[in-house]
């Protein structure tokens, strides 16, 4: 064993021994701990003076059965903190929505980084209640609230097999492990703790006089039926998932203070975490990564269409593509669909997207037009600020069409060669990028990408087009400009997103034209293709 190492394992013992010491602590001692750690925590995210650890936040899922203390323990935590500091969001389990994944509903609700938060319920509640609707048959005179929405009709008196319910579980549990853990590689850490008692203690409680607050799964608790089927659920969610903390709620106080024990360990474990990559364990992590071996560059981004289309035909067949396009989303029957366009600057992505939404009415989509984050964008982890702008069921809002005019894919392009990001995280975002648009599709949004490319000296065209053209000089930026400069680079960079994130799930259209007119008809080709795929499948 190396020098190096051995420091290595001994510095992780010592951790260990103040882990465990930490369970040993007084109640003074952990009010003091919980409230250093917290503090320590906000100010990984201050800018001034400049920090030196990477800004870095907990999320606390609490979840379990009912009557087991959550509500005690969260309220002691709250007392031996600053109050002001800890967040505190709760969810009452529901079906999940409609054409989104299950976590989508819940992202506006994560802390910043910095912040601490506890949140009751969370995605867990509702995969909790619709798994129960599926293992449990609906008895019309329980006590269950009865909700009259279309995704709970769906369910209702209809009790699954027990390998069907398991299946189901067992493929969201996988999902939502996979975005957890892309959370916690974005610096949002987790701390999932599961509360639970004995069937006795429950039922003791359930009679007593104390007010409880609304159920987290929406069951009914009383019967013993169904508190067995729900520790069926449970026993092969915690099987799955290894990384809860169990907490018995025999007795309240205890939980509430094992509970707050768990708390300060996963801050420190957070603050330690936040170490910038100076230190020499990342270093050495960085040191093991696999080098990035950049991909050959494809003849469709090298060798660009140069082939011009008559007016004439050009709008002829502009409007015929127009109405179809507008007769399919009009008849996708709800689904959500995200348009992603990407492409070297001046390629004409403003131009298609222009065309494409011509024959919709505006309250049919929202059109994103992405830049540099914002502070409060980079408090959160990077995908952060588009999960908040997709399509959501929960909203009021009509529209469940997003365009994107440059996308998550920033990451992989500017971020990587401007150097706003590290090797390890742009690296990283090909399967964190590849995941999220994964989960969409598999909840039923339909995702569309364009790169759309053009050659140089096309683009130097474009630029001094814009710079004589008054209403169009906004477009053209100093920026634009430096870009160039960096042409090759970008170029690799696509190439290498496209090979790396063209998947099954969600595959690239890559449209290669110095013609505008032809990029905008093969735009619409694509999207009716896409679409006319989709709503075959739906009737099939």
């Amino acid at each position: 064993m190396s020098k190096q190492e051995d420091t290595t394992e001994t510095k992780e013992a010592q951790e260990a021994q103040a882990v465990s010491k930490q369970f040993s602590m007084d109640k003074d001692a952990l009010r003091l701990a919980l409230v250093t750690a917290q503090f320590a925590l906000r100010a990984t995210r201050q800018q001034s003076p400049k920090n030196t650890n990477k800004p870095t936040g907990l999320l606390v899922l609490v979840n379990g059965m009912e009557q087991a203390g959550k509500g005690t323990a969260v309220t002691q935590l709250r007392q031996w903190v600053d109050p002001r500091l800890l967040k505190v969001e709760a969810t009452i389990g529901d079906c999940p929505l409609e054409y989104q994944p299950i976590w989508q509903v819940h992202t506006k609700a994560l802390p910043r980084h910095g912040d601490v938060m506890v949140y009751f319920g969370n995605w867990y509640a509702d995969l909790l209640y619709n798994v129960m609707r599926m293992a449990t048959q609906e008895d019309e005179d329980n006590d269950v609230k009865k909700s009259e929405d279309k995704h709970n009709k769906k369910l209702k008196n209809k009790t699954l097999p027990i390998g069907q319910w398991q299946d189901y579980l067992k493929k969201e549990l996988t999902k939502l492990q996979a975005f957890e853990q892309d959370l916690a590689a974005n610096q949002t850490k987790l701390l999932k703790c599961w509360f639970r008692v004995d069937i006795d203690t429950l039922q003791a409680r359930l009679n007593d006089d104390e007010v409880e607050p609304e159920f987290l799964y929406q069951i009914d608790w009383k019967s013993k039926q169904v508190v067995e089927t729900f520790n069926e659920v449970a026993t092969a969610l915690l099987r799955q998932q290894n990384d809860w903390i169990i907490i018995d709620g025999a007795d309240k106080s205890q939980a509430a203070t094992h509970f707050c024990h768990e708390v300060l360990q996963a801050m420190q474990t957070a603050l330690a975490s936040s170490k910038e990559a100076s230190s020499k364990a990342e270093s050495e992590k960085s040191k093991k990564m696999t080098k990035f071996e950049p991909v050959k560059i494809p003849q469709t981004l090298i060798n660009i269409d140069d082939s011009e289309i008559d007016k004439d035909k050009y709008h002829k067949a502009l409007a015929d593509k127009q109405a179809r396009l507008a007769e399919l989303l009009r008849a996708r029957q709800g689904r959500h669909v995200v348009f992603a366009f990407e492409g070297m600057d001046a390629a004409g992505k403003g131009g298609a997207i222009k065309r494409l939404v011509a024959p919709l009415d505006p309250r049919e989509y929202q059109i994103y037009n992405i830049g540099a984050p914002m502070l409060y964008e980079l408090q959160h982890p990077y995908l952060w600020r588009f999960w908040t702008k997709l399509p959501n069921e929960q909203t009021d809002r009509i529209s469940r069409i997003a365009i994107f005019d440059r996308t998550w894919y920033g990451r992989v392009l500017v971020e990587r060669i401007e150097g706003l990001a590290t090797d390890n995280k742009w690296q990283r975002a090909y399967d964190e990028i590849n995941r999220f648009e994964a989960d969409l599709v598999a909840a039923g949004t339909i995702v569309i990408k364009y790169w759309l490319a053009i050659d140089k000296k096309e683009q130097l065209e474009r630029f001094e087009a814009r710079e004589d053209t008054p209403h169009k000089q906004f477009k053209l930026t100093d920026d634009d400009w430096r870009n160039r400069d960096k042409w090759s680079d970008y170029v690799q960079s696509a190439a290498d997103m496209l090979a790396r994130t063209n998947t099954k799930d969600a595959p690239w259209a890559i449209i290669a034209t110095n013609e505008k007119r032809q990029a905008r008809l093969d735009v619409l080709d694509h999207a009716i293709d896409q679409l006319s795929t989709a709503l075959s499948n739906i009737e099939s």
